[in-house]
This record gives structure tokens, C-alpha cells and sequence, in this order.
């Protein structure tokens, strides 16, 4: 953690930078890109907005930071979950990960980025672009091994990895939608078990 008394410009700072960034990027979780002003921001990481500007950059910049924070702490199942055995589990690990994810009660609801890549006008088009971005990567990689898994016989040879991996998206989104729209755990958890259910055998 970076130390309260890490000199910027020739000052010591008056606040953790690490403590601040988490508090920035509970404020975007929350309210999205778009949704997060300048004073909301301010406000949560207790710093003014010339202290902003000089440990994180413009308000484009702290969200990046924050995305990054927020790949390495929220996102780790989703590595795990490619290491599964079978596609099919696979995909439980990237649900019930998802799932634990979006609805913490220490933590906001829902998912960052499909909140920050849905609900962003034109002014923040650049936002979206680079929130879809990161997400392709991951996207990719479950692609790639929903193919091993169709070479070697766990996969029915008519299955359609893309379109396999589309579906499992669009479960996951659909999850993040409704857990930040107040959905319980328990109603999470029994759209998981009805998605699992229909998961293609071979």
C-alpha cells in the first residue's frame, strides 16, 4: 500500500492513494462511468479535486486505475474457471464466481463493467470502447477452451463454441443486470441451476 507520506511534488500527501482508489472505484461500481461526477468521487476518497488530479490524472484516467483494481481483486475466479476440468464446470465456476461477485453485501451490487459499457452516452463512447476492450481478451480465452473441450469429446461435435460462449455472456450480463436491479441470492441461484441444467453433454 502506497504510504500517506509519498511526496508529490515536493509535498508529502495527505491521504493513502490505495485506500483512495478503492473508495473511486466503489463510487463507479455504483453509479457507472457516466454516473460518477467529480464531487461524488471526491467526496467518497475524502481528497480534493487538484489532489485527484495529481496522483491519478483526469477523471478517464481514475477509472482505468480503478478498472485495473478492480480486474485483480473482483475478477480473479474468472482465470480460475478456465482451469476447470470441463466445460461444464467451467462455466459453474464462472457463474456461482459471478454470483458472489455481484451480490456481496460488502460490496456494490452488480457488475463494473457491464454497467460502465452499457450505460454510457456518446460523451464517454471512448470509456465503453475500452471497457469492451478488456473484456475481449477474457472473452477470447473461454472461446479457445470451450474448443479444447469440443476436441476432446467433453462437447457435443455440433456445438458452436462462439455461440456456446455468446450464451454463457449473456448469462452473466443478465446476472449483473438483475443483481443491481435488487435481485436475491436465492433467485440468482436458481436461474444458475436452470442455465446448468441445459448445459450440452456430449
Amino acid at each position: 500500500m502506497e504510504s500517506s507520506r509519498a511526496i508529490g511534488r515536493g509535498r508529502p500527501r495527505e491521504f493513502c492513494v490505495d485506500q483512495a482508489l478503492a473508495m473511486a472505484l466503489r463510487v463507479f461500481w455504483s453509479k457507472g462511468y457516466e454516473g460518477a461526477s467529480m464531487a461524488d468521487l471526491t467526496e467518497a476518497m475524502g481528497i480534493t479535486k487538484p489532489s485527484l488530479y495529481a496522483a491519478f490524472g483526469n477523471k478517464e484516467q481514475l477509472f482505468v486505475k480503478a478498472l485495473d483494481l478492480y480486474e485483480r481483486e473482483k475478477l480473479d475466479y474468472v482465470g480460475k474457471a478456465l482451469e476447470q476440468p470441463t466445460a461444464r464446470k467451467v462455466a459453474e465456476h464462472l457463474l456461482r464466481g459471478a454470483l458472489e461477485n455481484q451480490t456481496s453485501s460488502c460490496e456494490p451490487r452488480g457488475c463494473l463493467g457491464v454497467i460502465s459499457s452499457v450505460a454510457c452516452g456518446a460523451e464517454a463512447e471512448s470509456i465503453r470502447q475500452f471497457v469492451l476492450a478488456r473484456g475481449a481478451s477474457a472473452r477470447r480465452a473461454l472461446v479457445e477452451r470451450f474448443k479444447r473441450a469440443k476436441e476432446e469429446g467433453d462437447l457435443p461435435a455440433d456445438v458452436d463454441p462462439e455461440g456456446l460462449t455468446s450464451l454463457l455472456y449473456a448469462i452473466l450480463q443478465g446476472m449483473a443486470v438483475q443483481a443491481g436491479a435488487g435481485a436475491s441470492c436465492e433467485e440468482l441461484e436458481r436461474l444458475i441451476a436452470t442455465s446448468l441444467s441445459m448445459w450440452p453433454s456430449a
